[in-house]
């Protein structure tokens, strides 16, 4: 079976992260097995100057893993920015659900969060794969307006539509 995407989107300091967080603790609460993609635009550095994973890399490794008995990391160089479906089918393994965060254009469902102190639009439509809008206040939208603040309710929500 394919592990199902979906993603949470929304503007900046909107609080997606929040939510995600409390989501992934509820639905892992609930026995799920929870994977993450958190895009970035601008890149990222989880090697640092003077580790020796750093120097590997810069001596020309192309892949180098750093591994503990309790975690993994892969650092890889890429020519592209992958797609979700190719991180999934790669590197993503043993996982009920992929919750992805910070990539706002993408053919896969999305939870838009949307907060009214920042008086913004919402970036995103039914046509471009909204399923609903997770919200501290009721809005007339074409999709369900979960309640940003009962983050159980939008994992009850994720629960239902895609893991059941």
């Amino acid at each position: 079976m394919t592990i199902p995407i979906l993603s949470v989107v929304g503007k900046s300091n909107s609080g997606k992260t929040t939510l995600l967080e409390k989501i992934i603790f509820d639905l892992t609460g609930r026995g799920y097995r929870v994977a993450t993609i958190k895009h970035n635009q601008h890149g990222f550095n989880i090697d640092h100057e003077g580790k020796d994973s750093y120097r590997h890399k810069k001596a020309g490794a192309h892949i180098t893993v750093v591994s503990s008995p309790h975690q993994l990391a892969l650092i890889q160089d890429v020519d592209h920015d992958h797609s979700f479906e190719e991180i999934r089918n790669k590197f993503i393994h043993g996982a009920d659900i992929i919750l992805t965060e910070g990539f706002k254009v993408n053919d896969y469902p999305k939870i838009e969060v949307f907060r009214s102190e920042l008086k913004r639009e919402l970036i995103s439509k039914k046509e471009d794969g909204l399923i609903a809008v997770a919200a501290d206040v009721k809005l007339d939208v074409d999709v369900p307006c979960l309640d940003l603040n009962h983050p159980k309710a939008i994992a009850d929500f994720i629960e239902i539509n895609f893991l059941k």
